[in-house]
């Protein structure tokens, strides 16, 4: 089951305690069996070993190179202020949230104060919020000890996590692969065992292609769920903060912690989405599915998928049927043009947003030669400043947002997100949720498609709908396809997120009685990383 029987009085060992899923440590940590400090301890000691340096040369480095800026220190010290209100008891102690204690790390887009907020850009490089992002405020309300800051593709432009200014990360199942992107950082240390929950970024796909390819659970909240504010916006109408965990109930946790109305936001639902804990504990205890009406796309393409994981899906879709769900075939005839639309739509937005890093508003400055006018200036600072794949999705953008072509490009593209909505609302009509792979194929060798724009996005294929939408959909394991892990894809009707968790726990347990245990749990060990130059990599900051 997801959260399977632990005892909570056993002695474990700190490698045996950051194996625990992040609902079991805040078990041991309220029940007095494990110390903030030992558990926080636990896993930057593991970094330590594990991780190594992004910015050191690859060749040398077989480390997970998830994180960007380690925070130790403050994880510790707030980690111990935890213990000491525990052992004080009182009504301090009692009003503790359930995770307070149990770390978290957090994408390097996310702002952070005392911490480096990169976007993994050289744009960037040492740059110092004022502010915490308002999810980052509500982590630490919550008093949940962050670790550090993950690693991302540049400004969150990318599926590999290969176009970091600052260096590759690893995928933890096979170090010559990539872990996805753009938030490959977050969901490869929580695969690692680095961190029990990160917070992710989700455009196209962010959180859920990484999920997919490390054998995690992802989740792109519903549009406004969570708020944006304080996060480094790629495309306004499509970004969305998520979990990235390795169980379905961890994840909800952790949206509950993140979530909910936002004054600074000005797209942030007035709403609460209800308990998403509870949804999903519902959900892990079905083994009877009757009732639930699952639809597969009949018009996705399955031709273009890995053979192996193609198979694989329709045998999770069968095993669906014969738990008592009802399988649907349903059309979404416009999610063929999906992609198409999304990037014109997103470099658009980039275009718009990235316009403000010119070293003279925002961003680091470089001057030419003997000095030069401010156009000079603001030219070498974005030659030097932004890499080829960010560069790429400003001249597309702009390109699509230029006089004479707006109507034929981005407008075009508009109508197109209109009739995905409308696929979606006639789906949602006859089925509760929709069931995809999360990607049409397991992670690829570092360097495959670094070259091949085109063959990036195109993974992207199965996740992008989700955002044109603003509908949540979340990435679940769903096996192993040639040892390699593979995401099962489920999404919901736009604040049905509790639906999603709830459905999501109930496949996550269907997988797992058909695997001799949980996907996350059969990652082979993990290669051991190099030291660290510096306490902090990224960012320069001593």
């Amino acid at each position: 089951m997801t959260q399977p029987h632990h005892d909570v009085h056993a002695e474990l060992t700190a490698d045996q305690l950051v194996r625990l899923t992040a609902l079991q440590m805040a078990e041991r940590l309220r029940a007095g069996t494990t110390t903030a400090v030992e558990l926080v301890q636990a896993h930057l000691d593991r970094i330590a070993a594990f991780d190594g340096d992004p910015r050191a040369v690859p060749a040398p480095d077989r480390g997970v190179r998830a994180f960007l800026h380690g925070t130790g220190e403050e994880a510790l010290a707030d980690a111990a202020e935890v213990d000491r209100i525990r052992a004080a008891g009182g009504t301090e102690a009692e009003s503790l949230h359930p995770l307070a204690g149990v770390p978290v790390a957090v994408k390097d887009n996310i702002v952070t104060v005392g911490q480096p907020t990169t976007a993994a850009s050289m744009m960037l490089d040492g740059w110092m919020s004022p502010y915490d992002a308002t999810v980052v405020t509500r982590l630490r309300q919550a008093r949940m000890p962050i670790l550090g800051k993950t690693n991302l593709d540049e400004f969150a432009m990318g599926g590999s996590t290969e176009h970091s200014a600052f260096g590759i990360t690893r995928n933890p199942w096979d170090g010559d692969r990539v872990p996805g992107g753009s938030g490959g950082g977050s969901a490869a240390a929580v695969a690692a065992f680095l961190a029990p929950l990160a917070l992710g970024s989700d455009t196209g796909g962010s959180i859920r292609e990484p999920a997919a390819f490390t054998g995690t659970v992802g989740m792109k909240p519903t549009y406004g769920a969570v708020s944006r504010h304080g996060v480094i916006a790629m495309a306004s109408s499509l970004d969305q903060v998520g979990p990235a965990a390795r169980t379905v109930a961890d994840a909800a946790a952790l949206q509950q912690v993140i979530g909910g109305h936002d004054p600074l936001d000005s797209t942030s639902l007035p709403e609460a989405l209800g308990d998403l804990g509870a949804a999903a504990a519902a959900g892990s205890g079905r083994s009877d599915l009757a009732g639930l009406r699952v639809g597969v796309i009949t018009d996705q393409p399955m031709e273009g998928y890995h053979p192996g994981l193609r198979e694989a899906f329709e045998q999770r879709a069968a095993q669906l049927r014969e738990a008592g769900a009802e399988i649907v075939e349903v059309s979404c005839p416009h999610f063929s043009a999906a992609l198409g639309a999304y990037y014109l739509i997103m470099p658009s937005e980039v275009s718009s947003n990235l316009a403000r890093f010119d070293g003279v508003r925002y961003g680091n400055r470089v001057v030419p030669d003997g000095g030069g006018t401010i156009e000079q200036v603001m030219a070498a600072t974005r030659a030097e400043g932004f890499g080829d794949e960010v560069k790429r999705r400003i001249i597309l953008g702009t390109y699509a947002l230029s006089a004479g072509y707006y109507d034929a490009y981005y407008g075009s593209a508009q109508k197109v997100r209109t009739l995905v909505q409308r696929d979606f609302a006639e789906a949602f009509e006859q089925v509760d949720v929709l069931l995809t792979p999360a990607s049409p194929h397991p992670a690829f060798p570092l360097g495959e498609q670094v070259d091949d724009p085109l063959a990036m996005y195109l993974n992207d294929y199965t996740t992008i709908p989700a955002n044109l939408a603003g509908v949540p959909g979340v990435s679940v394991p769903g096996g192993l396809v040639d040892g390699l892990p593979w995401g099962l894809q489920l999404m919901a009707p736009a604040r049905e997120d509790a639906r999603l968790y709830e459905v999501g726990a109930a496949v996550e347990a269907l997988v797992e009685r058909h695997e001799p245990a949980p996907v996350w749990a059969r990652i082979p060990e993990t290669e051991r990383g190099v030291a660290r130059a510096t306490a902090t990599t990224a960012g320069g900051q001593q």
